[in-house]
């Protein structure tokens, strides 16, 4: 039995109708006769009696309606109580420039509206330094693709993004690549890749593709990389919220083909029992964020691990 149920029920009651308690739900009438139907079904009782006129409750339908009105006053009741006692505290998280680019400013949106008293500390960094931090006790979350971190124990995969290459779309080597490319044929692109982090997934791609990468710069630092790439220095390799970061309509993102052109984002944490309740809960919101945006088509290339 479900919540929505006992509040179709008794909408339904009060209204004395399928469609006038359909048009106050907001749903359609037939979305609401066949939950009626399921809810008459599990309680292998008739509640409602159908006529001409509308609907009006059995006797069987009168008793359940007022002890759901009853089990739904209850249910106001213990969402008010929650909401008077609003959670608060400290929470410290780490994301490295590319998934902030695309999660940050939704993330601390979804926490303000969600959780108005937690006070959220926010370092944009690289995985290297999230995770002397995060071992450091200094962070309480923190979103890595060092592959290391799957052997962490507080550790889940949280997203995979695909590789894309990424450079103005007036380069001369990026003509007639179409919307899908190898490693193997990116040979003679220039290329800006940074030295760690993805750096090592690049180069073993292009190891395994038997092709060496002409790399022009190597930058650490995503802003003054994607400044490189605007500037038409060379391509870059990097996943497709990193494109968030440059202008849409001067900028091609080819997507790389090969199947091992992935990369998983884990979020990481402490340990539950080391978490305050409300690390536990920010952790809850960035799980929901990432899937929205997601869903939305908001975060390019991007895939949610279900755990």
């Amino acid at each position: 039995m479900e919540l929505r149920q006992l509040r179709y029920f008794v909408r339904t009651i009060e209204l004395g109708g399928i469609g006038r308690a359909a048009r106050d739900l907001g749903v359609v009438p037939s979305a609401l006769s066949q939950q009626l139907s399921r809810l008459e079904t599990e309680l292998s009782t008739r509640l409602l009696q159908r006529s001409a006129g509308g609907v009006y409750a059995t006797e069987a339908g009168m008793a359940f309606y007022r002890q759901a009105q009853l089990a739904l006053r209850h249910v106001d009741d213990a969402v008010r109580d929650a909401q008077q006692a609003r959670l608060s505290g400290h929470v410290s998280l780490g994301m490295p420039p590319s998934a902030s680019a695309v999660l940050a400013l939704p993330y601390l949106d979804a926490m303000r509206k969600t959780y108005p008293d937690v006070q959220l500390k926010l370092v944009e960094s690289l995985s290297t330094n999230l995770w002397a931090m995060l071992d450091a006790r200094k962070l309480d979350l923190a979103i890595l693709f060092d592959s290391g971190g799957a052997r962490h124990a507080g550790a889940v995969p949280l997203v995979e993004e695909r590789l894309y290459l990424i450079g103005l779309a007036s380069m001369p080597q990026l003509q007639g690549l179409g919307t899908r490319v190898e490693i193997k044929d990116l040979a003679n692109v220039p290329l800006v890749l940074g030295s760690q982090g993805l750096r090592g997934s690049v180069d073993a791609a292009f190891e395994r593709a038997g092709c060496v990468p002409q790399i022009v710069l190597e930058i650490d630092g995503l802003s003054v990389l994607l400044d490189a790439v605007r500037a038409g220095l060379g391509a870059t390799i990097q996943p497709g919220s990193s494109t968030l970061r440059l202008p849409q309509d001067s900028v091609a993102r080819i997507e790389i083909a090969d199947p091992d052109a992935r990369r998983l984002h884990m979020l990481i944490s402490l340990k539950d029992g080391e978490l305050s309740p409300a690390a536990l809960a920010a952790r809850i919101v960035l799980r929901s964020t990432a899937k929205m945006l997601i869903l939305t088509g908001r975060w390019p290339g991007a895939t949610l691990h279900e755990t």
